[in-house]
This record gives structure tokens, sequence and C-alpha cells, in this order.
């Protein structure tokens, strides 16, 4: 299928090195670099801007947002700051968050359904202020009201820069809420990062977030489903890729969270191998 995107994750790089691996990404034709956002730690945001000052065309994203723990106001502004000084080239994709040392050093565990509650409302703060003033929320755990108050530049791409939310099978609301937004990050409940998730797995919350969005009168046409993986090159790599287009995907990204001393090194090497051709 010729029209695939294709990304890359950088797991470990600083925000120079970054810069310097998405104007590679950008030349050996990858769709989007992405970068990951902590608790503590590298700030995204900046990591991201500084490849948006030496890139033209390629998108900058993060795989993921935890939205529970950052303030969707805090978000919005970065993100429409970054859209505006990039012309339009944002990527969003959000999600509960994976609970780990990195969080709880700083933050309790407030619970899944806590979680669950926060991101729904922090999306809803996040495109109600993307569209612009007057924006007035109330909710259990965020109240907006309307201000004129110095807002960020609004966001080149309109409705808002677009969100990729994960949607967990089979559990209802977790897909529908992914159903609602521009596109899926799919998982099944209890799957962690040590849990195969293969393209079979792919087919079946297609399956079933397809009939949300349907009933949400939401188009499938132009929503994203997006699977991640390692990918070799060449045309094994081509042929696994195909596999996950064949289940329904329609972005692929490629995902190696290594994190030793060699980490900027391998990600330059697979950049400039080449996305995959399916």
């Amino acid at each position: 299928m010729a029209d695939l995107q294709t990304g890359i994750v950088i797991s470990a790089a600083s925000s120079r090195e970054f810069a310097d691996l998405a104007v590679a990404a950008e030349a050996a034709g990858w769709d989007a670099i992405f970068t990951w956002e902590a608790v503590w730690g590298q700030d995204a945001w900046i990591t991201l801007t500084a490849a948006a000052m030496v890139t033209e065309r390629i998108r900058l994203g993060t795989m993921l947002t935890p939205l529970p723990r950052i303030r969707p106001w805090d978000l919005a502004g970065r993100v429409a700051t970054l859209d505006a000084l990039s012309g339009g080239r944002v990527q969003l994709a959000v999600g509960m968050g994976a609970l780990h040392e990195g969080w709880l050093a700083f933050e309790r565990d407030e619970g899944r359904r806590v979680r669950a509650q926060k991101l729904d409302e922090g999306l809803a703060v996040y495109d109600g202020l993307m569209h612009g003033q007057p924006f007035s929320f109330s909710g259990t755990h965020y109240q907006v009201t309307p201000t004129d108050f110095m807002p960020p530049p609004p966001p080149v791409q309109q409705p808002r820069v677009p969100v990729w939310v994960v949607g967990a099978h089979p559990s209802v609301p977790s897909l529908r809420r992914a159903a609602r937004w521009d596109g899926l990050l799919s998982t099944k409940v209890g799957y962690a990062a040590e849990t195969p998730f293969g393209p079979a797995d792919l087919a079946d919350v297609v399956a079933a977030v397809r009939p949300l969005r349907a009933e949400a009168g939401l188009p499938w046409a132009g929503y994203q489903v997006v699977a991640e993986g390692v990918s070799p090159t060449g045309s094994a790599g081509d042929a696994l890729v195909r596999e996950w287009v064949d289940a329904g995907a329609t972005f692929w990204v490629e995902s190696d969270w290594s994190m030793g001393p060699d980490a900027v090194a391998r990600h330059r090497a697979r950049i400039d191998a080449g996305p995959p051709r399916v």
C-alpha cells in the first residue's frame, strides 16, 4: 500500500542528537520522528522544538504523552506553539501512561479510574483550547473559564493538532475513547511491553473500534491506525510490515526502545536504511 506512512521512535538521545537524527530521517524518507515524554527528564517539547528548527517536512511528535499527569492547558500551549513554529507538523499521542519508578518517585498512583477520568477531561480541555476562545469546562478534576490573557498562537492544523489515543481491547470505554479522536494506538487489556502483540491482535482491536467510530458519526477514512514494532531492513522488513498493513495499519512506527550507550548509533543506522516499503 503506497499510502502507508512511517515514523521512528528515538528512545535515547540528547536534544541535539535528536535534531540531527530528525534531519537524517527527513532525508531518508521517513514521515515522522517521535520522542517520549517523561515525568522528570529531558523535556520532550524542547527536544521536538530543536528538531523543528532544522527540518522542513517531517512530522514531530510524542510516543507517548501520559496526559493524566500533565495539566491539559500546559500541554495545549506547548503543542499549539510548536505547531505554529513548525508550520503544522506536530503529532500528539496520549494514553493513561504506564506506571514506573520514574513516575512514582514523584507522584502517587491515584488509581486507574482517576487516571481514566483525567485522560477524558484532559482531552476535552485540550480540544476546547485548540478551538480557541471563549472556552469553558467544568469537570471533576479540571475547571476552565474563558480567558483572552496572552493565549498561544493558534495551531496551523485545524481544528486541532491531531491526537492518537490508546485503545485497549476489550475495554469498551477505552476503545470508544480512541474511536472519537484522530488515531488508534492499539493494545489489549493486561498487555505490557514484554507481551507479544501481533497483527492478529491489531485486527481484533480494529474490528472493535470501527463500529464505535461509526456510532459516533465519524468517518473511517483519514483515521490513523498505528502499528509499532521493530522491522529488519530490506525485503524481510517489508514483508513483516505488510502483515500489519493487512491487519488494518495505516501508520508504521519503528519502535526500538534500546537505552544503552549505542542507542543513538542504532537509531541512525535504522534511519539511514530507510523506512519499510509495502
